[in-house]
């Protein structure tokens, strides 16, 4: 396939909304997945897997960022990543754990191949073909791990979705305090992209599970309600364009100018007739 090179960045701004419908693909991914897997085989496949590859295609084949295909395209990788996490462990029986090394260690063999080949992994640098596909499969990658990290705390662990929650809560905070410390904000960026996964996934079991602690509002109506929020958000960013490339450091230029602007034409008090003291009596 040719390098096709784009004409900006063909992944979104990352700011605090980016990082909510990144949370809430997670869950969606987590339910649907189960959902579909005990209502419908059948079903699982075509959305599933078909799903995945139509979307994956579309955006692939695309020249530019656009925000309901990027997003749904995650959200269909979510639901492909939670299966073929599950998968080694129905199919084989390996614990949790042993699935979760597998992956990360197939993890940093592909950012290594990735920064080999193109001598940077900053999303910010995804304007070519073969960066985009390196983009996605790492996207795919940490799924598969943050799946399988999830299901190691709450089953391998027995810590229930609750005290998973917590830990990855806390645990995705990390990467944030050692960026503000100083930390690659590359590096720092992809350990936290990994535990949106599990965090968003115990989430998402906590409120579905009738085990383990969870609140047994089921994986349908866990999926709807996290489906509906999904929609609103991203046809929020559909509308407004918050999420392309620049537009947050063009708004905070634009907002400063304004601010100069207004104190320019902001009306003088006049100067206070103030004699010298000697004249003064």
């Amino acid at each position: 396939m040719a390098n096709r090179s784009f004409p900006a960045p063909k992944v979104p701004e990352v700011f605090l909304l980016f990082w909510i419908i990144k949370l809430l693909t997670t869950g969606i991914g987590e339910t649907a997945s189960d959902f579909m897997g005990t209502t419908s085989l059948v079903l699982a496949g075509i959305v599933g897997v078909g799903g995945f590859f139509l979307m994956l295609w579309l955006q692939l084949r695309a020249t530019t960022y656009h925000p309901v295909r990027y997003w749904t395209t995650v959200l269909m990788v979510a639901v492909f990543g939670t299966m073929i996490a599950d998968g080694p462990h129905v199919a084989l029986g390996s614990p949790y754990y042993v699935d979760a090394a597998v992956y990360f260690v197939l993890l940093v063999g592909l950012l290594w191949w990735w920064k080999s080949s193109e001598g940077t992994l900053s999303v910010h640098s995804i304007t070519t073909a073969r960066r985009e596909r390196f983009y996605w499969a790492t996207v795919l990658l940490t799924f598969g791990l943050g799946t399988a990290l999830g299901d190691t705390t709450a089953a391998n662990l027995h810590m229930g979705f609750l005290w998973s929650i917590v830990l990855f809560a806390v645990a995705i905070l990390i990467p944030l305090g050692l960026w503000r410390l100083g930390a690659s904000a590359v590096a720092c960026f992809w350990a936290s992209y990994s535990l949106t996964r599990p965090l968003g996934a115990s989430a998402a079991d906590y409120l579905a599970a009738h085990t383990s602690g969870g609140l047994a509002l089921g994986t349908g109506p866990v999926t709807l309600a996290g489906l509906i929020l999904f929609v609103a958000f991203v046809g929020y960013l559909w509308r407004t364009h918050g999420d392309e490339e620049g537009h947050h450091a063009l708004a905070h230029a634009e907002a400063e100018l304004d601010a100069v602007r207004s104190s320019d034409e902001r009306p003088q008090a006049p100067a206070a007739d103030v004699r010298p003291a000697t004249d003064l009596r």
